[in-house]
C-alpha cells in the first residue's frame, strides 16, 4: 500500500508512474475520500478541543458556587460527546473507505525499471549456459514422462481434474531431490533459514502481501472459513512478522521455504495448458527477505544471484529479464524474471520472479523495525523469489538431459539425492 501522504505531496508523480504500468490512478476518488477523512477529523478535534475547555469551565464555575451555569454548560458537552461519538463512527467509516481504496492502488515501479506495455518490453541483462545441440529432434516433457512412465497427467485428471499431475517412482524422486537441493543449497551457502509455514493464510495475510482484496478470483478459498489455500509461501513466511516491529542489528532476515502451491490460474484457460507448465498445484522452494530500506536493492540482486544459481548448478540454460512497467506483478516496485531454457519449445519459460516490494507490503502488514539508534519506527521493505519452482526443473532437467534412447540423463549435482541413480530409463 502507498503513502497516503506521499501520494499527496507527489501526486502527478504518481499518476505517471501508475499509468505507465497501465493503469489509472483515481485522483478525484483520492481527493475526495482524504477531504472527507480530515474534514471529519478536523470536526472531532474542534468538539474535543471545546469539550476539555468546557469541562474546565465546569469545575471553574462550581468552585464559584455558580451551579445552575455549570449545569447548563455540562448539558451542553454532554451533546459535544454525543456528537463526538457519532463523527468517531464517521470517521471510522470513513477511514476504511479510504483504506479500501488504497489497498486497490498498485506499487509505483522503480526508476531502474524499463516503460514498456507487456512482457515484449522486458530487458535481458543476463544470459547463462550453451543452448544444447541436439543430433536428433528433442521430445517435450510430456511425451517424455510418458515413455518413462514417470508422469501421469491422464491419471491425475481422472483424481481430480485437468492441470494436476501424478508423478511415479523415479519421476516422484526427481521433485522430491530437487526440492531438497534447493533447501540444502539455499540454507548451507546462501545464509536463508529454513521454515515450514502453513499451507492456508487467512484474509489479514494475504492483504498483507497484496493478493486481497484485488486477486481473490485467482485464489482457492476453503468454504465456511477465514482461510485460503497459499498461491505461494511469500503470503505465510512474508507475514511472520505482521503487526511486529524488528530490531535494526537483525536485518536483513532470509527465510527459506518449501511448500505446495496453489492457483486457480483464473482467465489463462487455453495459455500454457500443455504438460506440466501451468498447474493448479505445484511445488516450490520460496525465498523471502526483510531488508533495511538503505539496503534493500543490494538484498534485491543477492536473492536473484541465489535462486540462478540453482539453474547454474543445474546445468541448465537460463537468461534474466527485468520486467517492464507493463508486465510486472501489482506489489512490486522492480522484479527480475529468471527463465530456464526448453528445448522442445526453442523458448524460455520463466521459473522465478524476484521483487522487491519496497515499503508496499510491510505497510499493509504493518511491519517495522527500531533503528539502533533510536527514533521513530520505520517500515522494513520485504523481498521474494521462486529459488525454484520444482516443477518447472523437471520440465528442464527431461528436455535439457534427454537422450535419443528415451532416457535422460541426471544433472550430478543431484545425483547424490537420487540415491546414486545417474539416469532414468525406460
Amino acid at each position: 500500500m502507498l503513502d497516503s501522504k506521499y501520494i499527496e505531496e507527489n501526486l502527478e508523480t504518481v499518476v505517471k508512474k501508475i499509468k505507465d504500468r497501465g493503469a489509472e490512478f483515481d485522483t478525484e476518488s483520492f481527493k475526495s475520500l482524504d477531504q472527507e477523512r480530515k474534514r471529519i477529523i478536523s470536526q472531532v478535534e474542534k468538539l474535543e478541543n471545546e469539550r476539555n475547555v468546557g469541562s474546565k469551565k465546569v469545575g471553574e464555575l462550581r468552585r464559584d458556587g455558580k451551579a445552575d451555569e455549570a449545569g447548563e454548560l455540562q448539558t451542553e458537552l454532554k451533546e459535544k460527546s454525543e456528537q463526538i461519538k457519532q463523527l468517531s463512527e464517521e470517521r471510522k467509516k470513513a477511514d476504511e473507505d479510504f483504506r479500501d481504496f488504497l489497498l486497490t492502488v498498485p506499487n509505483i515501479p522503480h526508476d531502474s525499471v524499463p516503460v514498456g506495455d507487456s512482457d515484449a518490453d522486458n530487458v535481458e541483462v543476463k544470459n547463462w549456459g550453451k543452448k544444447r545441440e541436439f543430433g536428433f529432434e528433442p521430445k517435450d516433457h510430456v511425451e517424455i514422462g510418458k515413455a518413462l512412465d514417470i508422469l501421469d497427467l491422464d491419471r491425475a485428471a481422472k483424481i481430480t481434474g485437468a492441470r494436476f499431475a501424478l508423478y511415479k517412482g523415479l519421476g516422484a524422486r526427481l521433485e522430491r531431490a530437487l526440492a531438497n537441493f534447493m533447501l540444502d543449497l539455499h540454507t548451507g551457502e546462501h545464509g536463508y533459514s529454513e521454515v515450514l509455514p502453513p499451507f492456508m493464510a487467512n484474509t489479514a495475510s494475504f492483504i498483507g502481501t497484496g493478493n486481497l482484496p484485488k486477486f481473490e478470483e485467482d485464489l482457492f478459498k476453503i468454504q465456511g472459513t477465514d482461510y485460503y489455500l497459499i498461491p505461494t509461501a511469500e503470503v505465510p513466511v512474508t507475514n511472520i512478522y505482521r503487526d511486529e516491529i524488528l530490531s535494526e542489528e537483525d536485518l536483513p532476515l532470509k527465510y527459506a521455504a518449501y511448500t505446495p502451491c496453489f492457483r486457480s490460474e483464473a482467465g489463462s484457460y487455453g495459455k500454457d495448458v500443455r504438460g506440466i507448465i501451468r498447474q493448479h498445484q505445484f511445488n516450490k522452494v520460496e525465498l523471502v527477505k526483510f531488508a533495511h530500506p538503505d539496503t534493500s536493492y543490494e538484498e534485491h540482486e543477492s536473492l536473484t544471484e541465489n535462486a540462478a544459481r540453482v539453474l547454474e548448478l543445474l546445468g541448465l540454460p537460463y537468461r534474466i529479464v527485468v520486467l517492464s512497467t507493463g508486465d510486472m506483478g501489482f506489489s512490486s516496485a522492480k522484479t527480475y524474471d529468471i527463465e530456464v531454457w526448453v528445448p522442445a519449445e526453442n523458448t524460455y519459460r520463466e521459473i522465478s520472479s524476484c521483487s522487491n516490494f519496497e515499503d508496499f507490503q510491510a505497510r499493509r502488514a504493518s511491519i517495522r523495525f527500531r533503528p539502533k539508534g533510536g527514533g521513530k519506527v520505520r517500515l522494513v521493505h520485504t523481498l521474494n523469489g521462486s529459488g525454484l519452482a520444482v516443477g518447472r526443473c523437471v520440465i528442464g532437467i527431461l528436455e535439457n538431459y534427454q537422450e535419443e534412447d528415451g532416457s535422460v540423463r541426471i544433472p550430478d549435482v543431484l545425483v547424490p539425492y537420487m540415491g546414486g541413480v545417474q539416469e532414468i530409463t525406460v
